[in-house]
């Protein structure tokens, strides 16, 4: 490896509610790096689940977080000439990353809405448990369950 490894810049909170991590949501939600829209799209979903769930918004941002992040996933690992889905455990970073990107995704499948409103109907969706984004999710758990066999190729070191 050469040079040194790039510092691990800590995104800023969020101006309304001081979350951090709803502050890298909006990074997330961001496009052409208008983060006012962003912030506005964010905030208007938050308010719009939390008429309908009668429930405080980061509370409902948090929930839908900690229902959606994957605790485990497969990767690639090559053991002898063979390629093994190998599945291994995620980071803590990684699991906001995914679930802020599953998130996205699934609200932006919706077509003919406002991203808040389709934002907001995914927040209520994932409560629910049902939605794209939790299907998302329990693909990669099943992919994980279906390649338990490999587990053990996980505990090698690289060769």
């Amino acid at each position: 490896m050469r040079g040194k490894p790039a510092i691990k810049r800590i995104a800023s909170p969020d101006p309304k509610y001081g979350n951090a991590t709803l502050g890298k949501f909006i990074n997330y939600v961001m496009q052409g790096g208008k983060k006012t829209v962003a912030q506005k799209i964010v905030y208007r979903a938050l308010d719009i689940a939390s008429e309908g769930l009668k429930k405080e918004q980061v509370k409902i941002f948090e929930e839908v977080l900690d229902t959606i992040r994957p605790q485990v996933e497969v990767r690639s690992r090559r053991v002898g000439g063979a390629n093994y889905q190998v599945p291994m455990p995620v980071r803590g970073e990684r699991q906001n990353s995914l679930a802020f990107r599953w998130l996205i995704a699934a609200a932006r499948n919706f077509k003919g809405r406002d991203m808040a409103a389709s934002l907001a109907e995914v927040f209520k969706q994932t409560l629910e448990g049902v939605g794209d984004a939790i299907k998302k999710r329990d693909d990669v758990l099943r992919m994980a369950e279906a390649n338990k066999a490999f587990a053990h190729f996980a505990r090698f070191g690289r060769r």
